[in-house]
């Protein structure tokens, strides 16, 4: 037992170090491909965007690439986000094993903001032009030591409109430690380090870049496991203690083998969606996986007060 909880406080201390250093050296500004900040995980999306310690799904690529490492067999995930007005998202992502290298995924993600009427610059008719975006990304996971897991993604980014486009290349980064027996994780992740590769005109313009740690917890007593994650720790803010202010939190009951209960809150999306002092149900979200056979229906509701709501509806298999 003392070898156990020492190993632990070893492993702990160089999580939190390194997830510190990496809040320390960075420090982005999001001028473009902010479809990029989107969660397409409907089970993420009911969990308010608590994602980086997840561990037993293949969407997680998109929040931390470390946590494909123990997923079993060859996952599939498809997911589609239906969005304010004519504004459409879609993600596929999987992740395969190769015996004696590692785990590997691949994803992508796009984005479609529909037809707009073309006028020049006297308010003249032109022809219409549509505008979009995508994201394909490879990863890869491994072990540093026992239980703690780090991942990479690797992503070629491209948005278009009308004849304009742009190209980017960027990168995540991902650590996460498990203790299996507590039924806990904590996860770490520098998501969209990079640069452009090509300009829509001539002005540079910067990656959404985040840094974002989490936990998950399933209680020993009762089917519910939690979720709570910190997001965009590398802003800069007033005080050190509002950059934790960008957090979200979520729980997932599971009532039986077929059917799951989700909900979840995310604090930032309350507070920007606010209206005077109102905010309404503006950050919350509710979802629900059912399972049946060897697919699961994963479905999500995530409130933006008086603005709206976004429905996303997915479903996982494995092969």
């Amino acid at each position: 037992m003392k070898r156990f909880f020492s190993s632990l406080l070893q492993s702990s201390v160089k999580f939190i170090v390194i997830s510190f250093l990496g809040i320390a050296i960075v420090n982005g500004q999001t001028n473009t491909y902010e479809f990029l900040r989107i969660g397409m995980s409907p089970r993420a999306a009911a969990l308010g965007g608590s994602f980086v310690a997840a561990t037993d799904d293949p969407d997680v690529i998109f929040y931390n690439p470390a946590g494909i490492y123990n997923l079993e067999e060859t996952p599939v995930s498809f997911s589609y986000v239906n969005h304010l007005l004519d504004i459409n998202l879609a993600s596929l992502s999987v992740t395969r094993n190769i015996e004696g290298i590692g785990k590997f995924g691949a994803s992508v993600q796009y984005i479609n903001y529909g037809t707009f009427q073309g006028k020049d610059e006297y308010g003249n008719e032109l022809s219409d032009f549509g505008a979009g975006e995508f994201a394909f990304s490879a990863a890869y996971a491994g072990l540093i030591d026992e239980n703690f897991i780090y991942g990479a993604n690797l992503k070629f980014i491209y948005s278009g409109i009308a004849e304009y486009s742009s190209t980017a290349l960027g990168v995540d980064v991902g650590l996460q430690y498990l203790v299996p027996d507590e039924n806990l994780s904590f996860g770490f992740a520098l998501s969209n380090v990079g640069t452009q590769l090509s300009k829509y005109v001539s002005t540079n313009e910067a990656l959404p870049l985040d840094v974002s740690v989490g936990a998950s917890k399933k209680l020993l007593h009762l089917p519910l496991r939690f979720f709570v994650d910190f997001h965009k720790l590398n802003e800069n803010q007033s005080n050190f203690f509002n950059r934790f202010k960008n957090f979200t939190v979520g729980g997932e009951f599971t009532l039986s083998k077929v059917l799951k209960l989700r909900a979840g809150l995310d604090n930032e999306k309350r507070s920007e969606l606010k209206v005077g002092n109102f905010a309404g149900l503006a950050g919350f979200a509710i979802g629900l996986g059912v399972t049946v056979k060897d697919y699961q229906f994963n479905y999500a509701f995530s409130s933006l007060g008086q603005i709206g709501a976004m429905h996303r509806i997915g479903i996982n298999t494995s092969f």
